[in-house]
């Protein structure tokens, strides 16, 4: 079986591309793959993977969860979402480093589906916005603090990745920023879900909504319809273009209200988050989605 686990980052799409995927379950299942609810799941692989980093785990642990997920139906591809698979807000980057954990628990999950074909999915987020998020969910009250005096000019995603890929140099790994999410989510749904770009996705556009003006919405469906063979490098290009005129600046824009975050540095590790994602890119082995 195929085994898709998309790993968050925590305070990305908001559960939005697994509820899409599963407004789409009945399509999905004609074609072999499962998109459970996270309620069917999270508690349970959570304390699955905390035994299986014990040690506790045994052959029959994977039919524990197979059984729970899908007691009578059969699938080809098991999609399972949840930001927590790294672990929780605190760990995400307590002392400096992006889930330190994210290795031992991919060893874990790869002991417990031994014979199966994972595949990990995972969108990143610019530090800057991503550990004032993080911060808000901890019981740290200061970043200092929270990163234990690490520097978060520091801090790489490309570290992390690179700790990814070592753990499981076997496992296809997917990154994509979420700041390109909107441009993109089609993409990411179908790669998810094993889908050619051809086939029709309820909700594809869903986060553009939240970002577009409803005339703009209006008449870039319209321009759609009016040309429906365009490939997926056409449809962004038609989608920047859209943003470009019709984009709700307030629903883009994200405040940062942190003592100490200075607009200086919120520029600085956007630009070093730039180059960390080109760095990615460059990393055998790893699919980059990218508009």
């Amino acid at each position: 079986m195929q085994l898709v686990l998309h790993a968050g980052a925590h305070n990305t799409d908001e559960d939005k591309l697994v509820k899409c995927l599963i407004n789409n379950q009945a399509m999905l299942a004609e074609r072999g793959t499962s998109v459970p609810h996270p309620t069917a799941y999270r508690k349970l692989m959570r304390d699955i993977l905390h035994a299986g980093m014990d040690g506790d785990t045994t052959s029959e642990t994977r039919d524990i969860v197979i059984d729970a997920l899908m007691p009578e139906d059969e699938c080809e591809r098991l999609v399972l979402s949840n930001h927590g698979f790294f672990g929780t807000p605190k760990m995400a980057a307590s002392g400096g480093e992006f889930y330190s954990a994210a290795g031992a628990r991919i060893e874990a999950l790869r002991e417990i589906f031994a014979g199966d074909e994972i595949e990990i999915f995972m969108g990143l987020c610019n530090p800057a916005t991503f550990l004032p998020a993080l911060l808000q969910q901890t019981q740290f009250d200061s970043i200092d603090s929270y990163l234990n005096g690490a520097d978060p000019a520091g801090m790489r995603w490309s570290d992390l990745v690179g700790r990814m890929r070592a753990a499981a140099p076997d496992i296809p790994i997917t990154i994509w920023c979420n700041e390109d999410t909107p441009l993109i989510f089609g993409q990411i749904l179908r790669e998810m879900a094993a889908l050619e770009p051809t086939v029709p996705i309820e909700g594809e556009y869903l986060l553009l909504r939240q970002i577009m003006s409803k005339p703009g919405m209006a008449r870039f469906e319209s321009y759609l319809a009016q040309h429906p063979d365009m490939t997926e490098i056409q449809k962004r290009r038609v989608i920047v273009a859209f943003l470009d005129k019709f984009a709700e600046e307030d629903a883009i824009e994200q405040e940062l209200d942190l003592p100490g975050w200075t607009e200086e540095l919120v520029d600085q590790l956007t630009d070093l988050y730039d180059e960390d994602v080109y760095a990615i890119a460059r990393i055998p082995g790893i699919t980059l989605i990218a508009p």
